[in-house]
């Protein structure tokens, strides 16, 4: 069957994560869900056994697959990596440690056949997902978020977990999308052209998508 979705998670040194998060992920998706979705880490040479647990999973028959990188290094430059070698024309990025529940996927997905770009945020009515932060770090999560206000109105622009159709990334000059750092979700919504209009928020459990139509 086509590939039509991609999970794409950067990765380094986090081999006891990729099991439970490769099962829980295809779960989640359901039989065939699972038969057009593939799971891609992107590891900047980790050398802790990573390699091996894939290809485990992939002789379990999970739609897995890792790309070992050993020249590059860091989290945007990875997920620009893993989402232009991407089969899917919907790709997600998602965190290796578990932080994003792989249960949640599916919701992402499905809010890309209708809107250009999806974001799991923490600060929406009823989330709270920072609640437990210390002081210092809550500051400068407003901080920042208020910084972005000018480039887009999305509430969570800072999150790892979002979510795109490949197909506004494919339009888009590489040459102005700075590959450094770690905010690539604001990169990505500010300097690529999906339609403009108004956020929309879905809300399912605890997770709410901010939605770019």
């Amino acid at each position: 069957m086509t590939i039509t979705q991609s999970v794409i998670v950067p990765a380094y040194k986090e081999k006891l994560n990729i099991k439970p998060l490769t099962q829980r992920l295809f779960a989640a998706l359901g039989n065939d869900a699972s038969n057009c979705t593939e799971l891609v880490f992107v590891d900047d040479n980790s050398q802790d056994g990573s390699v091996e647990e894939v290809e485990a999973l992939q002789r379990q028959g999970y739609n897995v697959k890792i790309t070992v990188r050993t020249t590059e290094r860091g989290l945007s430059s990875a997920v620009l990596r893993g989402f232009h070698d991407a089969q899917g024309q919907y790709v997600i990025c998602m965190d290796a440690d578990l932080q994003h529940p792989p249960e949640s996927v599916p919701m992402l997905f499905d809010a890309l056949k209708k809107h250009a770009f999806v974001v799991g945020t923490r600060y929406a009515p009823g989330v709270g997902i920072d609640k437990d932060w210390p002081l210092h770090r809550r500051v400068i999560s407003a901080t920042a978020r208020m910084m972005a206000r000018p480039l887009t109105e999305c509430s969570d622009p800072m999150s790892g977990f979002f979510g795109l159709q490949k197909q506004y990334l494919d339009k888009a000059d590489p040459a102005v999308i700075n590959s450094e750092g770690f905010k690539i979700a604001l990169e990505l919504l500010a300097k690529l052209a999906p339609p403009r209009g108004p956020c929309e928020e879905i809300g399912r459990g605890a997770l709410l998508l901010r939605c770019q139509n």
